[in-house]
Formats: structure tokens, C-alpha cells, sequence
């Protein structure tokens, strides 16, 4: 455990540092209020998704409806309804019917709706005739009910789509391009001259591993004057102040570490997510023809999850398991206070500035484990000892052997019972109070010091994404940390992954076999 005794506010808010060094750029100015550019920005994309197929599924609902009852009369089409109604809603569902383009056609959806109605009413006509051959449908009533619900269908989404581009036209969405020029630049001209797809472009983001080695080249006359917006500061306060729905990626979004770390930030923005020209033509699509294009350039709508960060269930768990823990420690925790006391003198607690979810500092709090009279450069040596600065090749430098929750043994100036503490990993006992006051996780990525931070986020793009989630006593990678030194890049993989795919299950897990590493001697 590292025992640096610096003092710090409590939720104090810091921004996450860039990925790379700030080149020379248009800068978004910041929204006004204190510390604001790290407040979590708005999620309406998927909100905007939802209005948009709702009114689908309402006029999908309503043709087969209308159709029911004059093929079928009102005696039978009650009947019928309940079960055509959502068969053929999971039919459309099944044949993207409700992923609807930028600016989609009522058209290109008629084949598809034709087939979904025959394969319906043909289902309907064979369970009648079954049920009752005096009920059976001729076929030119048949034919007459497919092609009346295929007419109707089609005029209800014609009508959605229509009223669906002039909202587009009245109100476009704020829209970033994840891109490099010239290919980026003329996809925003497009969408500027082009207000019917709905999307606004706000702002050029361009992965710092592509930023061309000198400065910014200003656009040609007669070009949309757009901002390049590099850092993470920047990308956070563009989102914020023009209220970004929408993403579009010009360049595979798995390319590289950096195009893929916006990715996920964009996710967890909420952001709706869609490739164009060559990313969408790479990811092995065909589009449509009239449909998924942006003018020309291949455009197709990525599928994403909603990020799962624990939210209330992971909050539940921790308050569930560390509650009745500092009751039943705290017996345990008065004696290590007092061991200390008697044996080091005053200044019990050691305080540590940590960074948690969000960039937000903290204070995290473990027991004091250097003597007294070493002071405050010597818990500053035994935090570098720890943690160590971040190499060339991605390692961290002068790290010593680690328990399962973090504590540290064999440090310069450790006392008797501060290796002892250590050694037990009761140390870190008093983080169960950060547990209780929401700024820790039993499970989660270990927070580190602003310092370490800088230095990593700087070498490892994906390292800022660890902050999705507060930081943790145990964790998944801490279980899989090697001995005798932790690679940075291995950290930052299993925490994402761990983020990822979290579920409460994976918590339980990760906390099982802390206890079990825990109880186990070391080297076995």
C-alpha cells in the first residue's frame, strides 16, 4: 500500500489529461461555470433513435390492423391480431426494417415489406384452414390482403420518413467527424449544404496517431471553417456546449489505439455512432443504394450496447458487503490504530490524493505504514518506490511486490508494524470508509496519484478510459498483476476489459478470489 500523506479536497473535479500533447489548433471555448468540462455530457442519442422507430412501429401496427379487419371481418381479426401484430413486428425487427439510414426512402423498404406480409398471411391463411376449413381465405383474397398490407405499410412509413426529414431539416443534430482531411472536410461540406440527413457538423476530431507533423492547415476558401479538435478536454467541452448526438468515422474505428479509445468514449457519451466513406465500406456492408449514402459517401449505422458501468447495482453491492465489513472490523480496525499509535507515534491515517471516476480527485485513506520521524519525503519515496514513473517500453520503473488489494512490503522507513499491516494487507482497511462514502468500489480499476496519471494517459490512450468507473480496493487486474513489475499496458487492458463487461456476478467473482489469494501464503 503507498503511503503518501499529501491533503486533498474531497470530489474535487481535475480534467483528464490528453492523449497527446496539444498541437496547434482552433480551441472550443469552454462553457462557462467552474469546473464544468468534465461534467458528464448529455445522452440523447439513443432517445433520438427511439422517436424515430416508435412511429414505425406504430404504422407497421396500424396496416396489419386495418388489413386484419377487411380480410378477416371483426368476428375473426381480433383473434388474429394478437398473434400477427408482434410476429410481425420481430419480422421487420429481423430485417433491419427498424434501423432506419440518415435520410431513409419508404421505397427501398417495399421488397422487404412484401415478403414480411406474404410469409405473414400465408402463416394466417394455413392456421385458419387448419382450425376451420369452412374459414379458409381464397386465394384472391390472400393476394388482396398482401397487397393491401404491403400498401399500407408502405404509405404509413412513407409518411413517418417525411415528417422524419423535415424534423431533420428544422433541427439538425450536432455532429462530430472522426477523421483525417481532405477526406473529413468534404464529408462536413456535404452534410452542411445537405441539412435533410439531420446531422450538424460542430467540430473535426482527428486521432492524435494521425495528426499531420506540422501545424494545421487552414481550410480552402470557400471550405466550412470547422475547429480540430484533438484532446480530450476538447472533445468533452465540444459535447457539452453544442450538445453532440451523433459521431461519424471517415477511418475504421478499430484502426488503432486512439481511433478505438474514441470510439469508446463516444459510446459512453451516448453518442450514436455511424461510419462513412471508407470505414463503412470497410466493415465488409454493401449499402443500400438511395438509402445509406451521405451524398455519395457509403454511410451505415454501427450497433452498439449501452455501456454497463455497475450504476445502482454495483453501488448496492458495495454498501451491502463493506457496511456490515467496517462493523465486524472494527474491533480490528481500533487495534491497528492503536498498534500504530504505540508504536510510531501520532498521525495514525495516512491520507493520499487519488484520481477516481471521472478525473474527480479524492482522498484516499489507508493506515500509516512509514515511521513518523521519516516525514513527507519519505512517504514521497515510498510512493515512487511503489508505483514508479512510466518507461519507454510501457512498464513502470522501481515497482515492488504488491498483496491482492495493493499493499506494498519491504519500502525504505517502513516501520515494524507497517511492514506487518502490509504484509496482511490490513493496511488497507480504511478504504472501506471510501467504499461507504460512494468514491471507491470494492471492484474496480486502482486509482492512481494525479502524477502517474499524466504519465500514463500521455503514453497509453486508453489508459483515461479506466476513469469510467470509480476505482477499486481489488479489481481484475490487480488479480492478475505479475510480480516484480506491472505493466502499464496490461493494466490498462484488463481494467477496460473489466469495464466492459462488467456485471454483478463478475464482481462477486473478482471478490471471491481476492479472498481466497488473500488467505493463501505468498509464493504458493
Amino acid at each position: 500500500m503507498t503511503t503518501d500523506s499529501a491533503d486533498a479536497p474531497h470530489s474535487a473535479r481535475v480534467p483528464l489529461p490528453s492523449a497527446a500533447p496539444r498541437p496547434t489548433a482552433v480551441a472550443v471555448r469552454p462553457p462557462r461555470g467552474p469546473g464544468r468540462e468534465t461534467l458528464p455530457p448529455p445522452r440523447p442519442g439513443r432517445g433520438t433513435r427511439r422517436r424515430t422507430v416508435a412511429p414505425l412501429m406504430a404504422a407497421d401496427a396500424l396496416a396489419t390492423t386495418g388489413t386484419a379487419l377487411l380480410a378477416l371481418g371483426t368476428g375473426t381479426a381480433p383473434t388474429a391480431l394478437a398473434a400477427m401484430v408482434p410476429v410481425l413486428l420481430l419480422l421487420h425487427r429481423g430485417a433491419g426494417l427498424y434501423r432506419p439510414g440518415p435520410a431513409p426512402l419508404a421505397l427501398n423498404d417495399l421488397p422487404a415489406l412484401l415478403g414480411r406480409a406474404a410469409v405473414c398471411w400465408c402463416a394466417v391463411a394455413a392456421v385458419l384452414a387448419a382450425a376451420d376449413p369452412g374459414q379458409a381465405l381464397p386465394p384472391g383474397l390472400l393476394v388482396c390482403a398482401v397487397a393491401a398490407h404491403t400498401l399500407l405499410a408502405f404509405g404509413g412509413r412513407a409518411t413517418v420518413y417525411r415528417a422524419h426529414r423535415a424534423a431533420a431539416r428544422r433541427r439538425p443534430r450536432a455532429t462530430l467527424i472522426v477523421g483525417t482531411d481532405p477526406a473529413a472536410r468534404q464529408l462536413a461540406a456535404v452534410l452542411h449544404a445537405h441539412p435533410e440527413y439531420g446531422l450538424r457538423p460542430v467540430g473535426l476530431v482527428t486521432p492524435p496517431s494521425l495528426l499531420p507533423g506540422g501545424p494545421d492547415t487552414p481550410p480552402a476558401r470557400g471550405r466550412l471553417p470547422l475547429p480540430r479538435l484533438t484532446s480530450a478536454q476538447e472533445i468533452t467541452r465540444a459535447v457539452i456546449q453544442n450538445t453532440v448526438r451523433d459521431a461519424v468515422f471517415t477511418l475504421p474505428p478499430y484502426g488503432d489505439p486512439h481511433t478505438a479509445a474514441l470510439l469508446r468514449r463516444f459510446i459512453d457519451q451516448g453518442s450514436a455512432i455511424w461510419l462513412a466513406g471508407a470505414a463503412a465500406a470497410r466493415e465488409g456492408r454493401t449499402p443500400h443504394a438511395g438509402t445509406d449514402h451521405l451524398w455519395g459517401f457509403a454511410c451505415r449505422r454501427l450497433e452498439t450496447a449501452p455501456p454497463r458501468h455497475g450504476g445502482r447495482g454495483k453501488r448496492a453491492l458495495d454498501l451491502a458487503l463493506a457496511v456490515p465489513a467496517l462493523v465486524v472490523a472494527a474491533p480490528l480496525l481500533l487495534g491497528c490504530a492503536l498498534a500504530v499509535r504505540l508504536a510510531d507515534g501520532p498521525g495514525v491515517l495516512c491520507r493520499q490524493e487519488r484520481i477516481g471516476r471521472g478525473g474527480r480527485r479524492f482522498t484516499l485513506l489507508t493506515f500509516r505504514t512509514l515511521r513518523a520521524d521519516k516525514g513527507d519525503d519519505a512517504d514521497e519515496g515510498a510512493e515512487a518506490s511503489t508505483q514508479g514513473d512510466v518507461t519507454d517500453d510501457g512498464r513502470t520503473s522501481r515497482v515492488s511486490r504488491t498483496s491482492g488489494v495493493g499493499g506494498t512490503t519491504g519500502a525504505d522507513g517502513t516501520s515494524r508494524v507497517g511492514r506487518l499491516l502490509r504484509r496482511t494487507a490490513l493496511a488497507g482497511l480504511p478504504q472501506l470508509w471510501n467504499v461507504l462514502r460512494g468514491e471507491m468500489s470494492l471492484v474496480g480499476p486502482r486509482p492512481e496519484r494525479p502524477r502517474v496519471v499524466q504519465q500514463c494517459t500521455q503514453a497509453h490512450p486508453e489508459y483515461a478510459a479506466r476513469h469510467r468507473m470509480p476505482g477499486g480496493i481489488t479489481g481484475l487486474a490487480q488479480l492478475h498483476g505479475p510480480r516484480g513489475g506491472t505493466s502499464v499496458e496490461d493494466r490498462v487492458r484488463f481494467d477496460n476489459l473489466y469495464i466492459d463487461s462488467w456485471s454483478l456476478w463478475q464482481d462477486i467473482r473478482i471478490l471471491l478470489r481476492t479472498v481466497a489469494r488473500l488467505a493463501r501464503p505468498e509464493g504458493r
